[in-house]
């Protein structure tokens, strides 16, 4: 239940802390007084759309906090709690959400910040508000649906069937993909095997081109290398007289010498060292310098096919937009897998369609098991309704509830069609022959339906009295009461005879402060002022002893006021 609201900066109100207490809890107000505004600030705290709109003249953020004391054992909010990693305090939920002036809002639960998502989560677990606008669900089948599987129970076969259709649903969207990447292969099929021989033929290898890039520098310019190549190994020589000294052979000269001054000069050891590790270091030099100068290659045959290679591959590149080989060679083995791919895309699509098949008998399964308890419970349902309705001063009423066959989705393959008569006769589609009281009525039924098979602890009848009066008003509120024994209800209403009916009486009024700003509040009514408000609704502005002592007989008070 709801056990307690508080409700600061929010539209009209500036501070609001009541409580709640059980059973059927009657709201009213003249019009105007910020009863919509009660219900908007509940709203919003259950994940309604916020907005800077909501936040009260003159204050930077608005506050809406509600305190629920639930069942310690509800399976479904502690699913919810788990899921979501919140902390379930003995049952004890309170749900805080606040509104900046930039229209941002954030949302807590148990002190821990949530989604709006989680918020509506746990509304539908909470609370079932009834606005004036509900009324006009009657015309919805798919309300008129879930009505009737409330009723029937439901829950289980219903979700069921939702993860079948869910199932089969992302199947086929599979399928669609695969459908289209089968197209897509097949229709380019011709033009990719060519590529892919073409690419296939080149015999691409992974860093040939830099290689080959640097042969063809080389081949380009042997000549010129070859030159420079014999200049180094010829200057390694000095010539003497007729004789040619090589500087290996002067530096090891140079080094014994050396070695024989160490006798009188120590530190020439050192530097006889120094001098065989530069003979050597050049000796080394010079072999590869001859190296490359005796493997060096002058051959234009061999740079007209290095010529031929690199425009062969330069026009690949370019051909499939591509900046290095490595690119071209995955572009060569993309359009490789793709061929390949195409039979097994094939095998991949039989597979899809046995599951489909598969899916969609489960899905058959699970809908007929939906279709039975709905046509089983029809009936039940409908003579529940008719019942409430008549005993409501419609005697006449017929009310029937038609399952029709429609397309197969997450519900079902039936649609549902409430019927109704005022007459007794040529029962036709709710929406087309009621009145508004009599709307009223239908839905008031419904509503108690909900009551009893909903497992909703808490219920708001926003004016659902609209529309009817004298002892119809009376008898739409002591269903209202009796629904209050087996869950919390808050009525809002304009009736004294559904007024009076209340274990408790809220009255929500608007008053103008000093500062000029009109400002609700709402306050829990005495007896004597009970009588009071009673009086008022039943009279108008001017309080007549007629008036109080018809309120004093509605409330069953016999004590003089």
């Amino acid at each position: 239940m709801l056990s307690r609201l508080q409700v600061k900066n929010y539209v009209l109100i500036d501070s609001l802390d009541i409580e709640f207490p059980e059973g059927l809890v009657i709201i009213t107000g003249q019009t105007g007084a910020g009863k919509s505004i009660l219900l908007g600030a509940l709203s919003l705290v259950l994940g309604g759309k916020s907005d800077s709109g909501a936040i009260a003249e003159g204050a930077d953020k608005c506050v809406v906090e509600a305190q629920f004391d639930m069942d310690p054992d509800d399976p479904d909010l502690k699913t919810i709690f788990d899921e979501n990693d919140l902390e379930w305090d003995g049952g004890q939920i309170i749900i805080r959400r606040t509104v900046a002036s930039t229209g941002r809002s954030r949302a807590f639960v148990n002190d821990l910040p949530v989604t709006v998502q989680v918020l509506s989560q746990l509304s539908s677990k909470l609370i079932d508000i009834h606005s004036q606008h509900q009324t006009m669900m009657l015309s919805d089948h798919q309300f008129q649906l879930s009505m009737l599987d409330r009723y029937a129970g439901n829950a289980s076969r219903l979700e069921a069937c939702s993860a079948c259709w869910s199932r089969l649903s992302s199947l086929r969207s599979e399928l669609s993909r695969l459908e289209a990447r089968i197209a897509s292969v097949e229709r380019d099929r011709e033009y990719n095997e060519t590529q892919f021989a073409q690419l296939e033929a080149a015999k691409l290898v992974d860093g040939e081109l830099e290689q080959l890039e640097e042969e063809q520098k080389r081949l380009a310019n042997a000549e010129e290398i070859k030159e420079l190549l014999c200049e180094c190994e010829s200057l390694a020589s000095v010539s003497s007289g007729d004789m040619e000294i090589s500087m290996t052979n002067s530096l090891k000269e140079i080094q014994r010498k050396l070695e024989k001054l160490s006798k009188f000069i120590p530190k020439t050891t050192e530097l006889a060292s120094r001098v065989e590790s530069t003979r050597l270091e050049l000796e080394d030099v010079l072999a590869e310098v001859s190296d490359i100068n005796e493997g060096l290659d002058v051959s234009p045959e061999r740079l007209q096919l290095v010529d031929d290679r690199l425009s062969q591959i330069y026009s690949l590149l370019k051909k499939h937009g591509c900046a290095t080989l490595t690119e071209l060679i995955a572009v060569r083995d993309a359009l490789g897998t793709n061929l390949a791919d195409s039979s097994a895309l094939v095998g991949k699509r039989e597979e899809l369609l046995s599951d489909i098949s598969s899916a969609q008998k489960e899905l058959g399964v699970a809908a007929a098991a939906l279709h039975e308890s709905r046509a089983a419970a029809a009936p039940t349902f409908a003579a529940d309704i008719q019942n409430s309705i008549r005993s409501l001063e419609m005697p006449l009423s017929i009310f029937e509830v038609e399952l029709q066959d429609v397309a197969m989705s997450a519900s079902g393959c039936d649609a549902v069609a409430f019927r109704f008569s005022a007459t007794g006769r040529n029962a036709v589609d709710v929406a087309r022959c009621a009145s508004g009281g009599e709307l009223s009525r239908i839905m008031l039924a419904l509503k108690d339906m909900m009551a009893r098979f909903g497992n909703m602890p808490t219920m708001i009848f926003d004016e659902i009295d609209t529309g009817v009066s004298g002892s119809v008003a009376d008898k739409m509120g002591t269903m209202i009461c009796e629904m209050g024994t087996r869950m919390q209800v808050f009525a809002i209403t304009h009736l004294p005879q559904v007024a009076a009916k209340g274990s408790a009486h809220l009255l929500v009024t608007k008053t103008v402060e000093p500062d000029g700003r009109t400002v609700s509040t709402m306050e829990k009514l005495s007896a004597e002022q009970r009588v009071l408000e009673l009086a008022r609704m039943l009279s108008g502005s001017v309080l007549t002893e007629a008036a109080i002592a018809n309120a004093k007989s509605l409330l069953g008070l016999v004590l003089p006021f």
